[in-house]
């Protein structure tokens, strides 16, 4: 799966040339991410498929979105589509 709306750091190795991929600390990305779900409600919704064949989801954790607190804790960025982060 992959969240609707953002781009993360890749781990090491994982930017294929060529690629414009997200600077930052792929590791902190990971670990918020954690922190954000962990013992949580998590409900995603499929919103698409990419055309590796992943589900593109939309997802909340006790109601709260996903990829919008992961912009906001700058863990990652907005790309990929319209993603609506208003509170």
């Amino acid at each position: 799966m992959r969240l609707f709306g953002i781009d993360a750091p890749e781990m090491p190795g994982a930017c294929n040339p060529g690629r414009r991929c997200v600077r930052g600390d792929p590791y902190a990305s990971r670990d918020y991410l954690r922190r954000l779900t962990r013992g949580r409600s998590v409900r995603c919704e499929t919103r698409d498929v990419d055309h590796y064949g992943r589900l593109i989801v939309n997802c909340t954790a006790d109601g709260v979105n996903i990829a919008c607190a992961m912009i906001a804790a700058r863990q990652a960025v907005a790309r990929y589509g319209r993603l609506n982060c208003r509170r």
